[in-house]
């Protein structure tokens, strides 16, 4: 089965969208997931009406030789190579904005890569990651709007591909994606956004405060939903949860979490008491 072409017009109705063009909606995840564009990709995954599309838990598909589809900018580099600048002034707090659009328009791509990567799985894995989706498409939509009302474009800063990588080498496990991408990456997020509210916050920024306070609800959500899966397969596979995490981390490679964290959100988010005093350990590898 072919991916939907994506060189189509963006202002077109919602019914003649993906709908017309995709066979399901793993498919058209897929072809989604192509676009060159994170501005028309978000766009897309807001309109699409998922409910019009079957649901083919089953099929698989080949890989295009290059994923995910980006823009020509912004560049990535090594973490290391990011430069630190003051959020009290613009461009310093225009960077800052841009690092967390650039992560929502990762996280748009996770979410649409686990829908058609994994065959196999209950149809409300598919639908659940669908729906992160479609809310990391409208974070992405409202941190891109505030970016360009201070002035700035996406593309305008460099930035590092940490959250691809990571779902580059987890490719071939669904449970190794679930344990070290919404678990992990994703979770410190969780994190580190009271912080950065705060910071935003201190320089007047108050627009991008309350986009962040819908961010951190949904992104509760969001890891959420990796910790339901996450568990499903290890029951499914007869496995500890908290020394299958420990196994894939090193396996991996995982970061190793550092606090502070943040434990209401964390049990908000679903983790049990176990992971959150593992989490919290001096052993090495950690849960998150």
């Amino acid at each position: 089965m072919n991916p939907i072409d994506a060189n189509y017009p963006t202002d077109l109705p919602e019914h003649t969208l993906f709908q017309q063009t995709a066979n399901s909606l793993r498919a058209a995840c897929l072809g989604l997931l192509q676009i060159g564009s994170p501005q028309d990709k978000a766009t897309q995954v807001r309109v699409m009406a998922a409910e019009r599309c079957p649901l083919n838990t089953a099929e698989t598909f080949p890989e295009p030789p290059t994923l995910p589809g980006r823009p020509p900018r912004p560049l990535l580099v090594q973490p290391a190579q990011l430069k630190t600048r003051a959020v009290g002034t613009l461009e310093g707090r225009a960077g800052l904005i841009h690092a967390l659009t650039h992560i929502e328009a990762n996280a748009i791509n996770l979410a649409l890569d686990v829908v058609w990567r994994f065959a196999g799985m209950p149809a409300d894995f598919y639908r659940d990651w669908w729906r992160v989706a479609q809310e990391e498409a409208l974070h992405f939509e409202l941190l891109n709007a505030h970016l360009n009302q201070m002035g700035f474009a996406y593309g305008d800063f460099p930035a590092h591909d940490g959250l691809w990588d990571m779902a580059e080498r987890t490719k071939n496990d669904v449970l190794a994606r679930l344990a070290l991408v919404p678990r992990t990456l994703e979770a410190r997020g969780l994190d580190a956004t009271p912080a950065v509210r705060n910071r935003l916050v201190s320089v007047g920024d108050q627009a991008a405060a309350k986009i962040l306070d819908i961010i951190l609800r949904d992104e509760i959500g969001h890891v959420a939903i990796g910790n339901r899966w996450y568990r499903f397969l290890c029951n499914s596979r007869q496995l500890d949860p908290i020394s299958t995490y420990a196994e894939l981390a090193l396996r991996y490679q995982a970061p190793i979490l550092k606090g502070p964290f943040n434990l209401d959100a964390r049990r908000a988010a679903g983790f049990t008491e176990a992971e959150l005093l593992a989490l919290q350990g001096t052993t090495g590898i950690t849960t998150g």
